[in-house]
């Protein structure tokens, strides 16, 4: 496999043996729960961009076949299908779907909503040109599964796009925050890990090539309280570690995220602009 090796962050992937052996479908069905809590679109529709500049870097041909796994609220999906590719977007959440579909509705364009699993895609193998996922399919608990199934759907010589925070970056940091406050599952591993080259060639052995890009988005709100509602009303996995802590805790996860976004914050303002590192990937399939 050719290896592009770039400016990526130098946190090492953990050896493939876990210590302890996380119940994964437990774990799967309370992230599904978290990510149908509160409304991701409200937070996902500022991540737009990434959408576009993921299907400019897989250089998308009308036409193509194209598969948006974990879409959420449909960033990379409108972006593909602006692009006038045939596309297919799926999550397990069906209301992100249904938000999806809205925007596509909204702007005329034709793709096809289907509820599925990423670890358990229900497609065909070599069924499409390219695969992507935005900030979804990092999150899947069983990680070399969801790599694996992402490669068996896509045709030889296809690409797999991905948009994945990185450990150090602002949402790295914020996921690390959280689990101070709320242990996540012994043996379970970091969704951050997929934000670094170690860890993409293990879950991408044996592939024509695969780059990652260090690219950054900003996070633009009026201020850190309100970047603080918006997520702890509507983001899924911040608004349920509030929600799983007593008040008095509650008050200590709001001081650490107020603490984090004034490390991060760039605006000097009084507004606050967030920088937040991620890689942008693509995976050619031998």
């Amino acid at each position: 496999m050719e290896t592009t090796r770039l400016a990526t962050p130098s946190v090492a992937a953990p050896p493939l043996a876990a210590a302890a052996a996380p119940d994964l479908a437990a774990v799967k069905a309370r992230q599904q729960a978290a990510w149908a809590s509160g409304d991701y679109a409200v937070v996902g529709t500022t991540l737009q961009i990434v959408g576009e500049s993921l299907c400019e870097a897989l250089d998308l041909r009308s036409g193509q076949s194209v598969l948006d796994v974990a879409a959420g609220n449909g960033n990379a999906t409108l972006a593909a299908a602006r692009r006038w590719c045939e596309v297919t977007s799926t999550d397990y959440v069906p209301m992100l779907l249904d938000k999806g579909r809205a925007r596509v509705d909204a702007e005329g364009l034709l793709v096809t909503f289907q509820t599925a699993d990423a670890e358990a895609l229900p497609f065909e193998d070599d069924r499409f040109d390219a695969v992507v996922s935005t900030f979804g399919v990092m999150f899947t608990p069983d990680q070399e599964r969801a790599a694996a199934e992402m490669l068996r759907v896509l045709r030889p010589g296809g690409k797999v796009g991905m948009a994945n925070w990185t450990p150090d970056g602002f949402i790295g940091q914020l996921f690390r925050t959280i689990g101070g406050h709320v242990p996540p599952a012994p043996g379970l591993r970091s969704p951050a890990l997929w934000g670094t080259l170690q860890r993409l060639e293990q879950l991408f052995p044996g592939c024509r090539s695969l780059t990652a890009e260090p690219r950054s988005f900003a996070f633009r709100y009026r201020s850190p309280e309100h970047w603080l509602s918006v997520f702890r009303t509507w983001y899924g996995p911040v608004l349920k570690a509030f929600a799983a802590l007593p008040e008095a805790q509650q008050a200590a996860l709001e001081h650490d995220l107020l603490a984090l976004l004034d490390r991060f914050d760039t605006a000097g303002d009084g507004t606050i602009v967030v920088p937040s590192e991620y890689l942008e990937i693509v995976v050619v399939k031998a």
